[in-house]
C-alpha cells in the first residue's frame, strides 16, 4: 500500500519590516525553498508562509524619522519584500504581515488562554525612561561612558572598547540617542509569561527530536540553569497589539511575531489558497507536520518561548525546528564599507538569482555553522558546476539529434548500467535533502554531471558524425546524454527551478516529478536547444560590491532583545567593523591555558561570571567574564580555557579582572575557546 500524503506547513523567519531584504535573508529563504519544493516534488502537500515582523519600538521610530505612518512603512515594505523574494524564486503559499486582524486574533487568544491557565501575572519593574520621547529605552537607545574602562558613545549592554558587559543603568553620563536627553529610573507594571511552570514540557520537548543536537545541547544548558518569567509586555508609546483589559500596554514584538505563522495561515485558508482547514495543522491532535527555518541567533524565541506557549494555550508543537548559521562574505562579517552587506534587489540588479541559490545550496548543511559566501569560490563554482557540467551535457548532445534525426530521442538506452546508476541515485540523494544536508545532495549531483560529461568525452558523438554509417551510434550516445541531464534536472529542479523549467520546455516534457528520475525517454522530439546559463562575469560581481558600497550606510533594523526568561540575554549582534593589529601587536599576547576551579555568579551583574583559574605556575587569577548568558558556574568547574594571562588587571566594582578568557560570539551564541584536553595549565597556547 502507498504510503499516505504528507500535509506540511513550513515557515522561515519573518523579515523586521523597517529594512530591505539581504542576502542574509536570503540564505534562509532559499534554504527554506529548497527544502519545500522538495517536498513538493516528492508529491507531498507542502504549504510555505510567511509574513513581515511589522511592531515594535524601531519600526515606530522608523516610520517617525521618514515622516510616514507605520502603516504606510508596513506596506510599502512588505510589497518590497514579496517582490524580492518572488524574484528569487521563493515560493511563497503566502506572504503576510503580523499587523493584521489574524494575528491580532490569535495573539489575543492565546494570552486569555494563558491567562485562564494562571501562566500570566504582574510585576513592578525599574527602567530608563526618555523624558522628552515620553517612553521607556531599550539598551539599543541608550548611549553612554563604559562604566568600567570609561570611553565615550558606548551602548546601554556591552562597551566595543573593552569587550565590558553591564545593565543599562550602570553606564555613566547616560543619553537618550532618539533625543539626546538624560533618562531616569522609573518603574512600571509589566505582565509576564511565568515560563519556569513549563520547564518539564520543555525539558520533553527539547529532547524528543525537534532540534539538531547542537540546539538542544545549548537549550540544556539553558533549562538546568533555570528559566526566568518572560516579559511579554511593553509600555506606551509602542506599536503593536493593545493587550486586552489595558489602555497603555502593548505586546512585546517577540510575542506575536511567532503568531505570525498562524495567522499566515489563517489568511491563505480564508482566500481558498490552501487545501487544509486552520485546525488541521494547529489543532493539539494534529498529525500534520510543521516545520520552522531560522537562524541560531533566534533559538531562544523558537525553542523556548514559542513550544511553551503553544502547549500552555492548547495548541500543537512544532514537529522540528532547523537552525542554520550566519553568514558571511569572504570569512569575515556583512560590511557596508567593503560593500558586501549586499541588499537582495542589488544582486538581482547584477547577477541570476539562480547563481547564488546554487552556491548556498553547496555551502548548506544540517547544522548551525556559519556560511561563507567566497566571491571568487562563487564565480568558479558556478562557472564550472553549472555551466561546465550539467548545461555542457545537454549542450554537446542536442545539436546532434536535431542534425540528422529530426530532433529524435532513440528508443532504446545505450548503456543500461549507466542508466541505472543514474536512475538509483534518487534514494540516496532523498534523505540528504530530507534532512537539509543540501552539500552532500549537491555533492553526489555534481559527481553523476562528471560520469555524464566523461561518457560523452569516451564516446565522442563529434568524431562518430564524421563516420558514415554511424549515425544510429550517435543518436543512442547523445540519447543517453539527454536522458542524464534529464535526470540530473530532476535532482536539481528544488535548487534551479527556473533552469528546471526551461529544460523542461526544451526536453518538451510535462514538469517534473521526483519519480521521473527513474524513467526513461526514448522515441521522443525534443525542441531545438537554447543556452540555459550564461556563465558568472566576475565584472558584473565587482560592480555589485561596488552598487554596494554606495547605498545607504543606515544601521542593519534590529528588533529588541528577550528579557527576563534566561539570565543575561544581550541583543542581536550589529554589523560592526573588526580592528586591525599588526603581527608585532599579535605576538605580545600571552596565551595561557587555563583551568577553572570555581565559577561563580556576580551579585548585581546578570551577564558576568566569576572564574577562579589555576594557570599552572603562573598561579591563580580572578577573571570576570561576560559569558553567563551562555554558561552557567556549575557547568565550567573543571573545564580548560584560554586565558590572555599579560593582560593588564581591571579593577571593577565587583573587585579586580586579572585576565580575559577568550569566547566567540554574542549573546546566548557565546562559545568558549577550548584547548585539547590534554593540555596542562600554564602551558603557552601558541
Amino acid at each position: 500500500m502507498a504510503a499516505s500524503r504528507r500535509i506540511i506547513y513550513v515557515t522561515s523567519a519573518l523579515p523586521y519590516a523597517n529594512g530591505d531584504l539581504h542576502i542574509g535573508h536570503l540564505l534562509e529563504q532559499i534554504q527554506t525553498d529548497i527544502w519545500v519544493r522538495y517536498q513538493r516534488l516528492r508529491g507531498e502537500l507542502c504549504l510555505y508562509g510567511c509574513a513581515d515582523d511589522g511592531h515594535g519600538s524601531p519600526m515606530m521610530l522608523k516610520a517617525e524619522q521618514l515622516g510616514v505612518t507605520p502603516e504606510a512603512l508596513i506596506a510599502d515594505m512588505k510589497e518590497r519584500h514579496e517582490r524580492d523574494s518572488q524574484d528569487f524564486l521563493i515560493s511563497h503559499d503566502v506572504y503576510h504581515t503580523t499587523h493584521s486582524d489574524e494575528n491580532r486574533h490569535y495573539a489575543e487568544t492565546i494570552f486569555e488562554r494563558l491567562s485562564a491557565a494562571g501562566y500570566i501575572y504582574t510585576e513592578r519593574v525599574e527602567q530608563l525612561f526618555d523624558p522628552e520621547k515620553k517612553m521607556f529605552l531599550a539598551d539599543r537607545f541608550l548611549k553612554g561612558n563604559c562604566p568600567r574602562c570609561g570611553a565615550d558613545d558606548q551602548y546601554g549592554d556591552n562597551c566595543e572598547k573593552c569587550g565590558a558587559t553591564y545593565e543599562a543603568n550602570e553606564l555613566v553620563n547616560p543619553r537618550s540617542i532618539l533625543s539626546g536627553a538624560t533618562p531616569e529610573l522609573r518603574t512600571s507594571t509589566h505582565y509576564f509569561f511565568d515560563l519556569p511552570k513549563l520547564q518539564g514540557f520543555l525539558e520533553q520537548w527539547t529532547t524528543s527530536g525537534t532540534l539538531q543536537n547542537e540546539v538542544a545541547n545549548k537549550i540544556r544548558e539553558w533549562l538546568t540553569a533555570g528559566l526566568q518569567a518572560w516579559d511579554i509586555s511593553r509600555d506606551a508609546p509602542y506599536f503593536g497589539f493593545l493587550i486586552p483589559g489595558t489602555e497603555d500596554k502593548y505586546f512585546y514584538v517577540w510575542l506575536d511575531a511567532p503568531i505570525g505563522y498562524m495567522a499566515a495561515l489563517e489568511h491563505l485558508v480564508a482566500k481558498g489558497g490552501a487545501p487544509v482547514t486552520f485546525e488541521q495543522i494547529w489543532a493539539p491532535d494534529s498529525t500534520a507536520e510543521v516545520h520552522h527555518f531560522i537562524g541560531k541567533d533566534i533559538v531562544n524565541f523558537h525553542t523556548l518561548f514559542w513550544p511553551a506557549m503553544l502547549h500552555a494555550a492548547g495548541y500543537r508543537t512544532p514537529t522540528k525546528v532547523h537552525t542554520h548559521g550566519f553568514l558571511t562574505v569572504d570569512g569575515t562579517k556583512m560590511s557596508k564599507t567593503r560593500g558586501t552587506f549586499i541588499n537582495a534587489r542589488t544582486y538581482l540588479n547584477h547577477l541570476d538569482p539562480e547563481y547564488l541559490r546554487y552556491y548556498f545550496a553547496a555551502k548548506l548543511g544540517p547544522t548551525t555553522d556559519d556560511i561563507d559566501l567566497s566571491l571568487d569560490d562563487f564565480v568558479a563554482r558556478v562557472n564550472s558546476d553549472l555551466v561546465g557540467k550539467v548545461v555542457n551535457i545537454a549542450s554537446r548532445c542536442a545539436g546532434f539529434i536535431h542534425k540528422g534525426h529530426d530532433g529524435m530521442l532513440a528508443a532504446d538506452c545505450a548503456d543500461t548500467e549507466l542508466w541505472q546508476a543514474f536512475a538509483d541515485t534518487g534514494e540516496r540523494l532523498a534523505p540528504l535533502f530530507e534532512s537539509g544536508e543540501f552539500n552532500k545532495a549537491v555533492r553526489e549531483i555534481m559527481a553523476l554531471a562528471d560520469r555524464a560529461n566523461q561518457y560523452i568525452d569516451t564516446h565522442k558523438p563529434w568524431a562518430l558524425a564524421k563516420e558514415p554509417g554511424r549515425e544510429a551510434e550517435v543518436q543512442a550516445v547523445c540519447t543517453l546524454g539527454l536522458n542524464l541531464f534529464r535526470v540530473l534536472m530532476v535532482y536539481l529542479k528544488p535548487i534551479l527551478p527556473r533552469m528546471a523549467q526551461q529544460a523542461e520546455a526544451f526536453l518538451r516534457v510535462e514538469p517534473l516529478q521526483w519519480s521521473d528520475a527513474a524513467s526513461w525517454l526514448g522515441g521522443h522530439a525534443i525542441a531545438p536547444f537554447a543556452a540555459l546559463k550564461q556563465r558568472v562575469d566576475p565584472k558584473a560581481v565587482a560592480a555589485m560590491i561596488e552598487a554596494g558600497k554606495a547605498q545607504e550606510p543606515a544601521k542593519e533594523p534590529v528588533k529588541e532583545a528577550a528579557t527576563a526568561a534566561i539570565p543575561g540575554q544581550s541583543p542581536l549582534p550589529r554589523e560592526d567593523e573588526a580592528a586591525v593589529i599588526g603581527i608585532d601587536d599579535f605576538t605580545k599576547v600571552d596565551l595561557r591555558v587555563a583551568r577553572v576551579i570555581e565559577a561563580s555568579r556576580v551579585d548585581g551583574a546578570d551577564k558576568l561570571l566569576q572564574l577562579r583559574l589555576d594557570v599552572g605556575e603562573l598561579g591563580e587569577r580572578t577573571v570576570f567574564s561576560g559569558i553567563r548568558s551562555a554558561y552557567e558556574p556549575e557547568a565550567l568547574t573543571g573545564r580548560l580555557v584560554v586565558l590572555v594571562a599579560n593582560l593588564a588587571p581591571r579593577k571593577m566594582r565587583f573587585g579586580t579582572s586579572e585576565g580575559m578568557v577568550l569566547a566567540a560570539g554574542e549573546g546566548k551564541d557565546i562559545f568558549l575557546v577550548a584547548p585539547d584536553p590534554d593540555a596542562q595549565p600554564g602551558m603557552p597556547v601558541r
